[in-house]
């Protein structure tokens, strides 16, 4: 029969372990690295090209005539072409789109209703340029004011408004550029609000075309009035100014914009077989080149581009191991629909990763990241989101901690 080891040998292997288990927690949590995890995307294949056949070449986008333009999907967000997108120009009467935003917060929010009368100041009346030509002393509808400043582009309309809706034009002018700010447009600043120019007064093509997708996704009840043909008031009717309305009856928004130093502007949104569309063409020569420079990137982005959904909102993407928690896993999903767009026939080109630590210890909560979803196109990566645990992992009781302890140090 073995001899029994002493009773010292068995207390100091004992607290051996435990030291060594603790000395792997502390080395393991310091140390823990990111892994890079193949994710599995939904089929591709079934709309792709058929085996066999090359996807078609992307061509580069049409020269247009503009100062700055940019073409980009409304869902994905992802630009398609661009040229001097961030370059500062002079809106004009783009600068009604983050009017039209302002008022639409207040109508959501109950601080107006359509229907509240506004009387017309002296300041709102003596507006030059474009006008809905209301008169000094009446009271018009704030439904119909609406309808003056987009349809005719009224800046005596949208005077009249930022004083209902601020009290002053100064304050209101104000909510503009913290809402800017809000949406992210980092390179514009309004001095007015019906887009009368200033030296002081800019934005981009590419902050134009946030404040366009944010208007069309923030307040799509109020995204009607931009396709409406005509308004008469006073017994003046005048035509909505942006000419694609006629010609393109996927075209339903958004708006013009011209005065002699910003040029002609004109903002497009498009909607064909479910994809959306939005053009932002500043400083063309003339109506015509305008419209034209928008119907060609609208053109452009439909014919050599799709969009599809990857993920849909708290879909799971993928499993991952957790320790030193009450559960040994955990499904990972994003917080949002995740939509890419990418040119027609490459979608075998798609791929997905997640970068999550190595290891990943509880506690998790599904109101953190626990890792990161990196879309590629080929070898260029499209888009990058977050991943949240589906459900709270709690971390586990002593023993649990120390057996993944002694597991992981023994790896």
């Amino acid at each position: 029969m073995p001899a029994s080891k002493p009773a010292s040998l068995l207390k100091f292997t004992a607290a051996s372990v435990l030291a060594l288990a603790l000395v792997a927690c502390s080395d393991s949590e310091e140390s823990a690295a990111e892994r890079t995890l193949a994710a599995p995307l939904p089929d591709v294949a079934a709309s792709a090209a058929p085996a066999g056949i090359k996807p078609p070449p992307i061509p580069a986008p049409p020269q247009v005539q503009a100062k700055g333009y940019i073409l980009l999907d409304y869902v994905s967000g992802q630009t398609l072409a661009a040229t001097n997108d961030n370059e500062r120009l002079e809106p004009a009467s783009l600068t009604k789109l983050m009017s039209a935003y302002a008022v639409f917060h207040a109508l959501k929010d109950g601080r107006i209703k359509m229907t509240d009368m506004v009387t017309i100041s002296p300041h709102a009346r003596s507006q030059d340029g474009s006008r809905m030509f209301v008169d000094v002393g009446t009271q018009v509808s704030v439904e119909n004011l609406i309808q003056g400043m987009i349809v005719q582009s009224g800046n005596d309309a949208t005077v009249a408004l930022a004083e209902f809706v601020a009290g002053s034009e100064p304050v209101f002018v104000d909510l503009m550029n913290q809402y800017a700010q809000q949406i992210g447009m980092v390179s514009t600043r309004f001095q007015n609000s019906p887009g009368m120019p200033h030296p002081e007064h800019y934005t981009t093509a590419h902050d134009i075309a946030l404040l366009s997708r944010a208007l069309i996704k923030d307040y799509p009840e109020y995204y009607k009035f931009y396709s409406q043909r005509q308004f008469t008031w006073n017994k003046i009717t005048q035509p909505n100014r942006n000419g694609l309305l006629d010609r393109d009856p996927t075209v339903d928004g958004l708006k013009t914009g011209h005065t002699e130093s910003a040029g002609y502007c004109l903002v497009s949104s498009a909607r064909r077989d479910g994809m959306r569309l939005v053009s932002v063409v500043m400083g063309s020569p003339s109506v015509r080149a305008r419209e034209d420079a928008s119907s060609a990137l609208l053109n452009y982005g439909f014919n050599f581009y799709q969009t599809r959904q990857l993920y849909p909102n708290k879909a799971p993407v993928m499993t991952v191991k957790v320790w030193k928690g009450e559960a040994g896993e955990v499904p990972l999903s994003v917080v949002e629909d995740i939509y890419t767009t990418i040119p027609r026939g490459q979608e075998n080109m798609l791929s997905a990763s997640a970068d999550v630590p190595d290891p990943l210890f509880a506690p998790l909560s599904p109101g953190k990241a626990a890792g990161q979803l990196r879309i590629t196109l080929g070898d260029k990566v499209i888009g990058t989101y977050p991943l949240h645990p589906t459900a709270e992992v709690p971390e586990a009781g002593f023993f649990g901690r120390l057996t993944d302890d002694v597991k992981l140090w023994m790896k």
